[in-house]
């Protein structure tokens, strides 16, 4: 996806932004953005080895975060791994990443693991959800402090996780279920076929009806180039798609939603992620 290919994305007032590099750098760019949380990258979003873990790196950023007001971060999975390939290696190496991920997300205090749950690959969707919770059962321990998160998807291909049923059933099958939770992209549910737009306090009640409120953590803030229930998953800058300004705004102000942390992942550059912090701030009703 084009808007996560660029490497940092900022956001603002509960609104974090994604980045690849350093963390005493995320925490200062994130600043100079008025986050209020961050979230990074584990590794190249592409995939690949992680580099080395450095303590004092670490420690910095934790200094600079409690110094300026900077809390949680959400930490996101490489999309190319797929807990429910056909193929053995291509989930041997989902098993490997995450749990090389898991691992090195506890050095960091308060942190969420966001992941897209995979692509079934004509296996069918029951055999895609028992494979992603095989893999979380096998990588997931009870003492371990890191939430994961399961992303909703917008159905595209086979992808797993395409409606609410979906994701609760990888919630039921796994055997930490207290230490699991859901990271909701916008664009992903509006071009899954729920009306955010239109009919945003039904799509919360069925949420809460099939998973929970409570099991809702953290939102991915976009806006889409496609039409509702089009399962195309293509992000869009906010009020320039078809979720539309007005609806961002009521998602944003929602009494259930306002006190969650957003994610803006839209296709700008850092001059547009100010333009909209500044337009989320304006629409923001405390």
């Amino acid at each position: 996806m084009q808007e996560k290919e660029k490497g940092e994305k900022y956001v603002s007032n509960r609104l974090p932004f994604i980045i690849i590099k350093r963390l005493p750098r995320y925490g200062k760019a994130g600043r100079g953005n008025r986050s209020q949380y961050i979230s990074v990258f584990t590794r190249n979003p592409r995939g690949g080895k992680a580099k080395d873990l450095d303590v004092k790196d670490i420690a910095a950023y934790q200094q600079y975060a409690a110094e300026h007001g900077i809390g949680q971060i959400l930490a996101h999975a490489p999309y190319t791994i797929n807990a429910c390939g056909k193929d053995e290696r291509v989930q041997e190496f989902a098993r490997e990443t995450m749990a090389d991920d898991l691992r090195r997300l506890e050095e960091i205090p308060d942190c969420k693991y966001n992941f897209h749950p995979g692509s079934h690959v004509q296996q069918g969707a029951e055999v895609g959800i028992e494979k992603i919770a095989g893999v979380l059962n096998e990588i997931m321990w009870q003492e371990q402090k890191t939430t994961v998160l399961l992303e909703t998807m917008a159905g595209k291909g086979t992808e797993v996780g395409r409606n609410f049923e979906e994701l609760q059933e990888i919630l039921s099958r796994v055997k930490y279920p207290e230490k699991m939770g859901v990271c909701l992209d916008t664009c992903h549910v509006f071009d899954g076929g729920y009306d955010i737009s239109g009919h945003l306090e039904e799509v919360l009640e069925e949420f809460d009806r099939i998973i929970g409120l409570d099991k809702l953590c953290a939102i991915h803030l976009n806006d889409s180039k496609n039409v509702l229930g089009s399962h195309k998953d293509r992000h869009e800058c906010l009020g320039a798609g078809n979720l539309t300004m007005d609806a961002i705004v009521r998602i944003i102000n929602h009494p259930a939603l306002k006190k969650l942390p957003f994610y803006l992942e839209t296709p700008n550059d850092l001059e547009g992620y100010a333009r909209e912090i500044a337009m989320l701030k304006a629409a923001r009703k405390d």
